[in-house]
């Protein structure tokens, strides 16, 4: 049972007076975001004289470096202005997920109080046991399979587009505006995408969605896979994975992801160090959840799951 604690986060005073002191313009993420849109257009307009096998790669990775992008706008970078922060993620590289709608579940998300648990965090990826009694043989066989990480990479991108377009069929009938407004205002910011992807470059839809689209979000997917684990403790919830360079980049030092919820004010690039002058302390608030590398994930979980799909924590 999860009975109520008292919520104490060891780095929380220091983000506040440091998120008071943040420039008007962050920088650091302005040249990543110039990077990223660089780096597509000439991959893009590049296409069709390159290898498949290594469009793949490069495509699936910028496609995730602009979701680690569109992360760092929800928390109010680089600029202090909401307007602009989401006009400069708003071409959407993966198609798929309106930002609004995004912003708006992600900053729920980061309720620490409540992370995990299946009706308050709109991020979590465990079931209620009503709801798994719910769902078919069929549904529940794809559940189980995206526990791993294998299932996750390979068949997580197509279930998460489908639900979300279950959502939006759902909310629809209801006439949840509000929502169908954010949906409304991603038509454009799809269509920017497919100008210039089809109509400048001539990629083929599937191409684009194989090639970018689907090992972009499989990517991202795996930096989510085991970001919170359903423990009584709230600090225990949330990972610290000590990547190499390459992977913490294309998470923009998320995967440090509980230095990140302790300091959700602070910028990506302040992570590592905040890390190395507090290791011992978050890991003692985390309880030790910690991961080497994702290479280290992989291999203990690619066909091994890691917790079971119901919650196993019933809310106090």
């Amino acid at each position: 049972m999860l009975e109520a604690y008292e919520f104490s986060a060891p780095l929380t005073s220091t983000s506040n007076a440091a998120a008071r002191r943040r420039p008007a313009i962050d920088w650091p993420t302005v040249a990543v975001a110039a990077g990223t849109y660089s780096a597509f257009g000439l991959l893009t307009w590049f296409h069709q004289t390159l290898p498949w096998w290594l469009v793949l790669p490069l495509g699936g990775y910028i496609v995730a470096l602009h979701g680690s992008l569109q992360h760092e706008a929800a928390h109010g970078y680089p600029f202090r202005q909401r307007f602009w922060n989401s006009a400069l993620v708003f071409p959407s590289l993966w198609l798929w997920l309106p930002y609004m709608q995004y912003r708006a579940s992600h900053l729920i998300h980061h309720r620490n109080e409540r992370l995990t648990l299946p009706a308050d965090d709109p991020e979590s990826n465990y079931l209620t046991a009503e709801s798994w009694d719910r769902i078919g043989p069929l549904h529940r066989t794809y559940r189980r399979l995206l526990t791993t990480c294998a299932g996750r990479l390979v068949l997580g991108p197509p279930y998460y587009v489908a639900r979300a377009w279950v959502d939006l069929l759902h909310r629809a009938l209801s006439g949840d505006w509000p929502y169908l407004q954010r949906w409304l205002a991603h038509i454009p910011a799809v269509a920017i995408v497919l100008v210039w992807v089809m109509g400048v470059c001539g990629i083929p839809f599937w191409q684009y969605v194989l090639l970018y689209v689907w090992p972009g979000l499989s990517l991202t997917l795996f930096r989510s896979y085991l970001e919170h684990q359903a423990r009584p403790d709230v600090g225990h919830r949330t990972v610290i994975v000590e990547a190499g360079p390459l992977m913490s980049f294309l998470y923009l030092n998320n995967n440090l992801h509980a230095v990140h919820h302790l300091e959700p004010a602070a910028p990506w690039h302040q992570r590592p160090r905040r890390y190395r002058e507090t290791r011992e302390e978050v890991l003692r608030w985390n309880g030790g959840y910690r991961y080497g590398g994702y290479a280290e994930i992989l291999f203990r979980h690619f066909l091994r799951p890691k917790e079971p799909i119901e919650h196993p924590l019933r809310p106090a």
